[in-house]
């Protein structure tokens, strides 16, 4: 029987899911959404640097991201801050879409697969 585990889980989702020394990160969103998105983006980067530490994972693990944008136009302060949060690792597949959000004031989310 395969084994996965679920971790920071409710009635709706797991925060984070192992499998076959793979982590899967549901889509994380910045705590503070009042702000830009460049700095939602780092909330949610400093997020996603804990719940890897978490399992034995880390950035420089990463396999796959996907990226939503409220608006499109935030790219590059988006990819700004992504740049610099990768800090030289290697970096992942990746896919950057627009997306509208059940909250308006979400302007970006992310979510991640890595190996452990």
């Amino acid at each position: 029987m395969t084994k996965i585990e679920r971790f920071d889980k409710n009635e709706r989702l797991s925060r984070i899911v192992v499998h076959n020394g793979t982590v899967y990160l549901s889509g994380l969103t910045a705590d503070d959404k009042k702000t830009d998105t460049s700095n939602q983006t780092q909330q949610i980067l400093e997020k996603a640097d804990a719940l890897l530490m978490s399992v034995g994972a880390d950035r420089s693990k990463l396999l796959f991201a996907q990226i939503w944008l409220r608006d499109v136009e935030d790219f590059d302060a988006m990819n700004k801050a992504w740049v610099t949060w990768l800090d030289g690792a290697e970096p992942p597949a990746r896919a950057t879409v627009g997306a509208s959000f059940a909250l308006p004031e979400i302007r970006v989310e992310i979510q991640f697969t890595a190996a452990i």
